[in-house]
């Protein structure tokens, strides 16, 4: 009877999300990229691969109020967690996300030096912006929905699919972005974190289309 009651309280706390609106959602954003890219095309006249830290810099600052009005609507705990207070806690996770992907990229053999410094600090705000801080404005503190989201990847209703197919898809579109980085091509977008930045955007946009396929499949199988 217990387990029954908070069940039926843990789904009245979270919002539930309709297919189209999960599409509105990941259309709104990747919208938003292709807007931040042809800003920096047609007015800065700059690319990722001439002017890295600047496109990426625009790319985080940009997004990052769409990202986190989006997502802090579908707060877990809806009682207990404001709309404002789920903002707050996605713009903490931003810079705090930045940190851990930073050590990360360093770890895996990203260049270190003041020279790289401002390229480093605008891909890992980028990088937070996709996978932390939808996470940090939707589970705020809820140690339970992080470890089952991002070391377990066991999403169970869309919100969840919303969050863990993307960022995954980013960390993996990063990584395979890396594989040229140590080829003796000589080319300019070969260098730190162009080609990276490409393959995490790539495969952010695919794991946009991934999530959404996982909802729908989803609603069909459980006649939602």
């Amino acid at each position: 009877m217990m387990q029954k009651k908070n069940t039926m309280g843990a789904r009245a706390s979270s919002i539930s999300v309709s297919a189209s609106e999960a599409l509105l959602v990941h259309l709104t954003i990747a919208l938003g990229l292709a807007l931040c890219f042809s800003v920096a095309h047609n007015v800065h006249f700059i690319s990722l691969t001439s002017h890295p830290s600047h496109v990426l810099g625009l790319i985080w600052a940009f997004q990052c109020p769409t990202v986190i009005l989006l997502y802090s609507r579908y707060r877990k705990d809806q009682e207990r967690c404001s709309y404002w207070k789920a903002v707050g806690r996605g713009l903490l996770g931003l810079p705090a996300g930045a940190v851990v992907n930073a050590l990360g990229a360093i770890a895996l053999g990203a260049p270190v030096g003041i020279q790289y410094l401002p390229k480093t600090v605008n891909w890992s705000l980028m990088m937070s912006l996709f996978t932390i801080v939808p996470a940090a404005s939707v589970f705020g503190s809820s140690w339970t929905d992080w470890q089952r989201i991002f070391a377990c990847t066991k999403p169970n209703d869309p919100v969840d699919y919303m969050i863990c197919v993307p960022a995954h898809g980013v960390v993996i579109g990063a990584w395979l972005g890396a594989w040229p980085v140590p080829l003796d091509w000589e080319r300019p977008w070969q260098e730190w974190p162009i080609c990276v930045s490409y393959g995490a955007i790539a495969g952010y946009l695919v794991s946009l289309v991934a999530s959404f396929g996982f909802i729908l499949v989803r609603q069909h199988v459980k006649g939602d």
